[in-house]
């Protein structure tokens, strides 16, 4: 499989925030103590590293939107962010290392909207997302774009819909895995289209996205992060972004309500979470450390530049989030219950 633009192009982004880790000058507060010595958090927090754990594959949207907003966290802070992957199991791997980690600080977790969909889908999933964490605040909401190999006949949503109707035996529809985005919005779209399709699951959207590019696959769900540069690149046909207002990035993309599909409304919510009991200061000082890091000029520019925006600062809260988490739990649990899915 070859690499496309927009791997190269997220790559380089990637580099200039920093492969691994993401380091800011620190403060002079060195001799503070803290929770290098396994206790909580101090005045003295960060004194230590501070690992973000990814719970996904490097050079995907959610690790881009983690590395953005490190570096600037990092600054605020006044240490050192160290930004870890931990694949697998749709994000359950990595989250559940976090639910048992350490309570002080040091451990944080940047998951998607997976948090609020896992509990369904996973019989033995291990930890509870509203009771194994505290939250930290919400970072950003992803538009999902529906786009398809640029040769693939159907020319707007409405005569895709037609199509995969008539021919829905063969029309091959892409993942990046049981709960995963990409996996969410398509049943969304199954369901708002009346249609049963033959699902392609691979294992991230990287790989996915490029056998869409190659034609071997028909078509896909995915976030504007991880599309907007085969979109404008010609290398893909779109059809909509699931948004109630069209992306600034792609302002030719009709919505999926402009486009007659008002059913499909999906973004991909992200949010920074801690282990359950970390204390309170420690929390109080990464959401004022993301507040900063969401008003970052750089940091708002290139979220643009892949269809998508901060949250409002309203939002980069434990309460929004909290609140949103509760929303989204009730919300998937019926979606794939209906859909009768479940992860192994």
């Amino acid at each position: 499989m070859r690499t496309t633009g927009r791997y190269r192009a997220a790559a380089r982004m990637i580099a200039a925030i920093g492969a691994v880790s993401l380091v800011a000058a620190c403060s002079g507060t060195g001799g503070a103590t803290g929770g290098a010595t396994g206790g909580g958090a101090t005045g003295g927090y960060p004194d230590r590293n501070i690992t973000f754990v990814v719970p996904f594959s490097a050079g995907g949207p959610t690790d881009t939107v983690t590395r953005m907003i490190a570096e600037p966290m990092a600054a605020e802070l006044g240490g050192k962010i160290v930004v870890q992957n931990v694949e697998g199991a749709g994000g359950t791997v990595g989250s559940g290392e976090v639910a048992r980690a350490q309570p002080d600080g040091y451990t944080v977790l940047m998951h998607h909207i997976g948090m609020s969909t896992a509990p369904a889908l996973y019989k033995d999933l291990g930890y509870k997302p509203l009771e194994d964490f505290e939250m930290v605040g919400l970072v950003t909401e992803v538009p999902m774009t529906i786009v398809a190999r640029k040769d693939f006949e159907p020319e707007t949503l409405q005569d895709l819909v037609t199509y995969v109707k008539a021919n829905a035996g063969k029309v091959t529809l892409a993942n990046a895995g049981i709960g995963a985005a990409s996996h969410l919005c398509g049943l969304l779209f199954q369901t708002a289209a009346g249609v049963k399709l033959q699902e392609v699951p691979y294992e991230g959207t990287g790989p996915a996205l490029t056998d869409l590019v190659g034609g071997q696959v028909d078509f896909m769900c995915d976030q504007t992060t991880n599309t907007s540069g085969q979109i404008s690149a010609g290398e893909v046909k779109a059809y909509a972004v699931t948004t109630p207002e069209r992306v600034k990035s792609l302002p030719d993309l009709p919505t999926t309500t402009e486009a007659g599909l008002p059913q499909l409304q999906v973004s991909v919510w992200h949010g920074l979470y801690v282990p359950k009991g970390t204390p309170q200061d420690a929390v109080q000082k990464l959401t004022g450390a993301l507040t900063t890091a969401l008003a970052d000029q750089k940091v708002v520019d290139q979220m643009a530049k892949l269809g998508t925006a901060p949250v409002p600062a309203g939002d980069a809260t434990p309460q929004a989030h909290r609140a949103k988490l509760e929303e989204q739990l009730g919300t998937w649990a019926k979606v794939i219950a209906d859909a009768g899915v479940k992860a192994s």
